[in-house]
């Protein structure tokens, strides 16, 4: 008997019943293999800043979206609803903290308005490697590095990919200084639902599409390197070698870890249990 293939879920788009459900998304060079193919399945796919999203989620206007790994913490009982995620096992190249002084010395740090794990990793570091909580204050979209005099000064994104012009003491690889310091995976960003949303129709077509993403990186680098500054090797390094996209085993190890140090400095609620929010199987 021959083999029987399993359907693709991107390849025929499902038949609507009820609203169409409302996914947010974000637009970064990261999140490129996440939503390949994923627009135009019967959902209405919206974008916006990871923050943005994450209040949006929150406000009722989103039903799923991919929302900032803190937020799950912080949410109205959210539940993490794919085993597609931003993740790093490494340098992750694209959120990076700028010291004009030594870590220990910071006395104001700026945040790129796009953030809140970067932003929340940034400051647990400091705090519980350095014993520093310092002044913080947000960059907006569109500032750069020299419209801030802050001792430490947070990019993510695309923005953050590349050289910098300035003079800096250090400058973290934030992926890589969370995984060098506790042995896990680093998870910035998850699929998330509010509470009561059915997600059986969206679920297969998110993991169909980080799935289609990760066999599509050649072709995703040669797109997106001109527009970002890169060249083909060097984004479909980026995307290949940089960024891990499924929350296995050791990246729920590793949400459970950040809570417990975001919870530790107030930057999360006490108290939350992080298995609630995890998928049943991933």
């Amino acid at each position: 008997m021959a083999n029987r293939i399993s359907p693709n879920p991107l390849a025929v788009t499902p038949p609507q019943v009820g609203p169409v459900p409302r996914v947010g998304a974000v637009q970064y060079l990261n999140t490129r293999p996440l939503v390949y193919g994923l627009a135009g399945r019967g959902i209405d796919v919206v974008y916006d800043l990871p923050s943005r999203l994450a209040d949006r989620l929150s406000a009722g206007q989103l039903d799923v979206a991919l929302i900032p790994s803190i937020e799950v913490f912080r949410g109205d009982a959210y539940r993490i609803v794919s085993d597609a995620c931003i993740g790093c096992r490494g340098p992750v190249m694209s959120v990076k903290l700028f010291f004009r002084t030594q870590p220990g010395r910071v006395v104001r740090l700026a945040v790129d308005e796009g953030s809140r794990t970067s932003a929340t990793l940034a400051r647990i570091l400091l705090a519980e490697r350095h014993g520093v909580v310092p002044q913080v204050e947000v960059l907006p979209i569109g500032a750069g590095l020299a419209d801030t005099s802050a001792d430490a000064v947070l990019l993510i994104g695309d923005r953050a990919i590349g050289s910098q012009r300035g003079s800096f003491q250090l400058i973290w690889d934030l992926g890589d200084e969370w995984c060098r310091w506790t042995g896990l995976p680093f998870v910035f960003a998850v699929w998330a639902a509010r509470s009561g949303i059915d997600v059986r129709g969206i679920e297969p077509l998110l993991a169909a599409a980080r799935d289609a993403g990760r066999a599509n990186l050649a072709s995703i680098a040669a797109a997106e390197a001109s527009p970002h500054g890169l060249t083909v090797p060097q984004c479909l390094s980026y995307l290949r070698d940089n960024l891990h996209y499924e929350l296995g085993p050791r990246e729920r190890a590793a949400l459970v870890r950040f809570y417990r140090h975001a919870e530790t400095i107030a930057l999360a609620p006490a108290g939350f249990d992080v298995a609630t929010a995890l998928p049943s199987a991933v």
